[in-house]
């Protein structure tokens, strides 16, 4: 099979872009020949701001360069890994012109939500949910603070809503979990056309056996992730073992002002996915304190994949995805007290929390290898192409 795939990546790097890359790899190494084109953020910059925001609704630029692209190839599917904001929408329309199926997994849940979070001033806001247009996002400048730019993502959603374009443009939409295909279907996305392949890593990484003595964060730091809950926890937390703290954001300073503070934190920066899933394999447990519907939670996945416990909210699904006494604890979104107790029980039984690393490993294998997923994914283009060739025929 022939597969363009469509990528704009974010200025701080994170799951979506190394889903891309995963999914890229994955299908190349089964026979399958992918081509993968990239925007970068950092071209906003150049552009200006007038031009990106036009360029959000629909990019001239980028119709012209699919659809030239897809006369010249025979392509079998047009993969939209995110075509936000550089893309755009217009990506869809060419490849309609061309009769080649859409496919566009749903990292995020921008089609509904401005800043594609759900989450606004330290909580869950479904305000937008189900509404033709996102206008309390524009209200709340939910996106970067900004009414203007939050109008420009709500004018976008609108626009392609209003011309249908998330209904007829689009073949098949991949949630990666349950939870999340539930809230696109009560944003208005077709229930019909949305179906369910959760992340994964390829090729599997080789499981650890802990022993390092600490506990492990990876993400971007901002709000939604739950960050200042986690410091206060290991702050107030008797006898913790120190947390590691890995990755980048806008609280950073933050991060970084509490380590100078604390003996028990460190602040690692930004790594890679190889030395992350390093330090997964020695650390006893992963905190995963996310305060928003996260709509899979790929950290989870990598601690399982080396065969790590995490320490979860009870939020989206992380809740079902570990399993407590099993794989790892829950705790209440935001709950510095709760997570404490997690913290001072995990630090004191590290003999316990280890005899869950069988049960992790064994989570990723059962649901999250490439294997699994290539099935997945190949039997989603195959039913994209029947949808598309019983649509042209009729």
């Amino acid at each position: 099979m022939k597969i363009l795939m469509l990528h704009n990546r974010y200025l701080v790097p994170g799951g979506e872009d190394q889903s891309s890359a995963a999914e890229t790899a994955l299908l190349r190494d089964h026979g399958h020949e992918v081509e993968l084109l990239e925007e970068d953020n950092r071209r906003i910059e150049q552009l200006g701001q007038a031009r990106t925001a036009i360029r959000t609704v629909w990019s001239r630029e980028s119709y012209r360069r699919i659809d030239q692209l897809l006369k010249s190839r025979a392509f079998d599917i047009l993969h939209v890994q995110n075509f936000f904001p550089l893309w755009s929408p217009s990506v869809y329309y060419a490849a309609s012109r061309n009769h080649i199926p859409v496919v566009q997994t749903l990292h995020n849940y921008r089609l509904t939500c401005v800043n594609s979070l759900f989450f606004r001033d330290q909580h869950i806001c479904q305000e937008c949910l189900g509404r033709f247009l996102p206008w309390h996002g524009v209200a709340h400048a939910c996106y970067r603070n900004s009414r203007a730019a939050s109008a420009v993502v709500a004018g976008m959603v609108g626009v392609h809503k209003l011309a249908g374009t998330w209904r007829k443009r689009v073949t098949t939409y991949i949630a990666v979990s349950e939870f999340a295909r539930d809230l696109y279907v009560a944003g208005g996305l077709p229930d019909e056309k949305i179906v369910v392949k959760p992340n994964f890593i390829y090729p599997s990484p080789l499981p650890g056996n802990g022993g390092g003595g600490y506990a492990l964060y990876v993400g971007r730091l901002s709000p939604e992730k739950g960050i200042a809950t986690m410091l206060n926890a290991w702050k107030e937390a008797h006898a913790a073992i120190p947390l590691k703290i890995a990755g980048e954001g806008p609280l950073a300073a933050l991060v970084i002002a509490i380590a100078r503070q604390c003996n028990n934190v460190e602040y690692l920066g930004a790594k890679s996915l190889p030395e992350v899933l390093d330090l997964m394999r020695s650390s006893e447990f992963l905190v995963f304190p996310s305060e928003w519907y996260e709509t899979m939670g790929r950290t989870i996945m990598e601690a399982f994949a080396v065969g790590t416990p995490v320490v979860a909210t009870s939020i989206g699904p992380p809740a079902t995805m570990v399993v407590p006494g099993e794989t790892g604890f829950h705790f209440t979104p935001g709950s510095v007290a709760e997570l404490r107790q997690r913290v001072e029980w995990c630090s004191q039984n590290l003999e316990q929390l280890r005899a869950m690393r069988a049960k992790a490993r064994h989570a990723f294998e059962g649901r999250y290898t490439g294997a699994a997923n290539a099935r997945m994914l190949l039997a989603i283009y195959e039913r994209a192409r029947d949808t598309a060739r019983h649509a042209h025929s009729g």
